[in-house]
């Protein structure tokens, strides 16, 4: 890319299509095409050819996704196969259709077997049964991945696919009905220490083991990957460190401030037990997270602050 590239960002409002936002800017990108859903509803085929054929973008970050936590993802499965297979179906095929330079798809790192052996390799992909709380949105992703890779070998395309780990940061999803575990840990301690509770009630166990990559880390990543690598492979993107959930609870417990207990609700479902990406390709290439943990909660609480309201 140079700084007169026409960029489209599929998802700008969302985690990571902000920070895609926030980090070409900074760059001094001029040229980034955002529409919001109100003016383009991806889910409407005929709405992004048009799109496509009117802006004809070099490159393209494909962010826009319906996501959410085990909770959401549990209770509308045909919403999340459905929106995703559709919104991923329009833009990759117009990408081609308007002989887009590059497209960069981001999956998730719950493509990968439930039962995996860690840390996961990109080559584990379709080796084994997918985690169940989250398997129609995992079928879609992995629908995405295949169709770069087939659309790269009938039409020589450019179409790379990245699988980021758990992504927290400014401009998360703090609804607890729908939102992933960091976001909804922050939200939870906050609210029990402002009101005074003496506990705060945590699903599962706390055993899994989780990784965590800031947003603005992965929107870095994204960008090196779109100027720097061209392979069918994917790639994984994380920090290649984990922590249980549980010490994840008790370092957003001292970010906070709350000063009661934690309390594990057991009845509630853990998810897959660990989940740790092996980011040795990404490393080969040139590219390492910069953000670590602490600094990135402490970040996250102090946007959440300034910005959010019940």
């Amino acid at each position: 890319m140079n700084l007169s590239s026409k960029i489209y960002i599929a998802g700008h409002r969302g985690l990571v299509g902000s920070a895609l936002v926030r980090n070409l800017e900074a760059q001094g990108f001029a040229n980034i095409i955002c529409k919001t859903r109100d003016e383009l509803d991806l889910l409407n085929p005929l709405a992004v050819a048009d799109f496509f054929v009117a802006e004809k973008p070099d490159h393209v970050f494909l962010a826009a996704a319906k996501v959410g936590g085990i909770l959401a993802n549990n209770e509308h499965p045909a919403e999340f196969i459905f929106e995703n297979l559709q919104i991923q179906n329009n833009i990759i095929h117009n990408a081609y259709l308007q002989k887009t330079k590059k497209l960069l798809f981001l999956g998730s790192s719950c493509i990968y077997p439930r039962d995996c052996p860690q840390p996961i390799k990109e080559e584990y992909l379709l080796t084994g049964p997918l985690e169940k709380t989250n398997e129609a949105y995992a079928v879609a992703k992995i629908a995405g991945i295949k169709m770069c890779q087939a659309y790269n070998k009938q039409y020589d395309t450019q179409f790379i696919s990245v699988m980021p780990t758990n992504l927290y940061g400014q401009n998360d999803n703090f609804d607890l009905e729908s939102s992933h575990v960091l976001p909804a840990l922050l939200r939870k301690f906050h609210e029990a220490k402002i009101e005074g509770k003496k506990e705060v009630v945590m699903w599962g166990t706390g055993a899994p083991m989780r990784e965590f990559l800031h947003v603005d880390d992965l929107a870095d990543a994204c960008i090196f990957l779109m100027n720097n690598y061209s392979d069918n492979e994917i790639v994984n993107i994380g920090t290649g460190e984990d922590l249980a959930i549980q010490d994840l609870a008790l370092l957003i417990k001292k970010t906070t401030g709350f000063e009661g207990e934690i309390i594990n609700d057991t009845s509630k479902p853990d998810g897959t037990p660990k989940k740790l990406l092996d980011v040795s390709r990404l490393h080969s290439l040139g590219w390492q997270h910069k953000i670590n943990l602490e600094d990135g909660i402490a970040m996250t609480y102090a946007w959440f602050l300034e910005n959010y309201t019940k």
